[in-house]
């Protein structure tokens, strides 16, 4: 039998032999032990609550500024000093801004240009992420290099060369004119192509193996787990499509085919300020209820396919 002795022996060269555990430290400007005391924490949340206050400030305020200006009377939004808050609110505003911009008529354009960017833009996007993904084409990083470069060129600077090229087509007051320029974007190829680099490559040559070609694997493979990035890329599309002010302004100068950003602009002059704001209030309601309905589709299809594993 082993003695009482000889196990306390053991057990220590078991204690002498145990790797020592390495607790890692980082260097910051508030110490652990100055956060965590009372006059630490206190501190802390101060100047978190007014970053995050400050913050949401300026990014609302706009926005309640207009919807406040809306309620105003014409005599009211101009006075100096403005007031914050409306003296007697009315939504007269609104109504009278439906219809002297015809906003009925500026939403539905603008809604059927959305569209047909966002179907076009999905057909050419998916198919050059896809393929540069997927299908391994030869020089494919340098085309997407290329791509990724336009990203860099300020949109200002080819506004004229795209505005000629429409002319010389002859696409002027024509939805093709919006169509075509939006059906590529290099910001939306680099996203499919990462969250299409994530899937594993077994499950293409499953699908391969199995007799599926190219078209098939992506219709039938890469699209149903693509949901999330698509969706990004969904929203992306329609949002820039629905706001856009140079592009349709240039190329939609007949006043039934302008779009609401361009409508409103157009005839801002001769109404008062508080029907202007009325018009911008209605006139944005439909991306602030996409934003709502698809605001966490938006968080998580931009953090899909950053991590593999």
């Amino acid at each position: 039998m082993i003695s009482v002795g000889a196990r306390a022996a053991t057990g220590r060269r078991r204690e002498k032999r145990a790797p020592k555990r390495i607790e890692v430290q980082f260097r910051t400007i508030v110490s652990p032990h100055q956060l965590n005391s009372r006059w630490g924490r206190r501190i802390y949340w101060s100047v978190l609550i007014a970053v995050v206050t400050g913050s949401t400030l300026v990014f609302v305020f706009p926005l309640y500024w207009m919807i406040t200006g809306a309620m105003k009377t014409g005599e009211e939004i101009a006075q100096m000093p403005p007031t914050l808050f409306p003296a007697h609110p009315t939504f007269d505003a609104f109504i009278e801004a439906w219809d002297l911009f015809d906003i009925g008529v500026l939403l539905k354009n603008t809604a059927f240009y959305a569209l047909g960017a966002w179907v076009f833009s999905m057909a050419v996007d998916v198919a050059a992420a896809y393929a540069l993904s997927k299908l391994r084409p030869m020089f494919g990083n340098v085309v997407l290099g290329a791509m990724l470069a336009t990203l860099m060129i300020p949109p200002m600077v080819v506004i004229i060369p795209l505005y000629v090229t429409i002319v010389d087509l002859n696409l002027l007051n024509n939805a093709w004119g919006l169509w075509f320029p939006a059906a590529a974007n290099g910001f939306n190829i680099f996203l499919l192509k990462r969250f299409f680099d994530s899937i594993p490559r077994e499950l293409v040559e499953a699908a391969q193996i199995d007799g599926a070609g190219p078209l098939r694997v992506l219709w039938s493979v890469i699209l149903p787990i693509s949901r999330p990035i698509l969706g990004v890329v969904s929203i992306f599309t329609i949002v820039t499509a629905f706001k856009d002010f140079l592009l349709p302004l240039l190329v939609m100068t007949d006043s039934e085919n302008m779009t609401v950003s361009v409508g409103l602009s157009q005839t801002a002059g001769a109404v008062s300020q508080n029907q202007i704001m009325g018009g911008l209030v209605i006139a944005g309601i439909p991306m602030i209820i996409v934003f709502f309905i698809f605001q966490r589709h938006i968080m998580a299809g931009l953090t899909a396919g950053s991590i593999k594993g």
